[in-house]
């Protein structure tokens, strides 16, 4: 049987419930919510839904690994290690890139639509 299209409206799977490790949380460390729509790859490619609570911790990503998002509601920041800052509402997309380290913060509740490609 070949694979379905994946419509977003459709009921999203059941969330895995996580937060981040308490030596990268900058405070308490805030729930988070991912439900994986979609994998393939064999696990490489993750599309999903992403939510949050306010909150703030540190981010590496690895070299082969880079995402882009959009946000559905709330309101998130990013800062690299130079101190750079880029906000993100509902509507606005991003692409935190290889490499890239930094703080991710929840600013308001957050959710937000995800692609998530790890190339090692």
């Amino acid at each position: 049987m070949p694979p379905s299209v994946i419509h977003f409206s459709d009921p999203a799977p059941e969330p895995v419930e996580d937060r981040p490790a308490l030596g990268r949380a900058i405070g308490s460390p805030p729930l988070r919510l991912t439900a994986e729509r979609y994998a393939a790859e064999d696990g490489a490619l993750s599309i999903g839904d992403w939510a949050c609570e306010p909150g703030a911790w540190r981010i590496a990503f690895h070299p082969g690994r880079h995402e882009f998002f959009q946000v559905v509601s709330g309101r998130l920041r990013i800062v690299d290690t130079a101190g750079n800052a880029r906000e993100f509402g509902p509507g606005e997309a991003g692409i935190i890139p290889a490499g890239f380290i930094g703080t991710f913060e929840v600013i308001e509740r957050v959710e937000k639509r995800y692609v998530m490609l790890d190339r090692v």
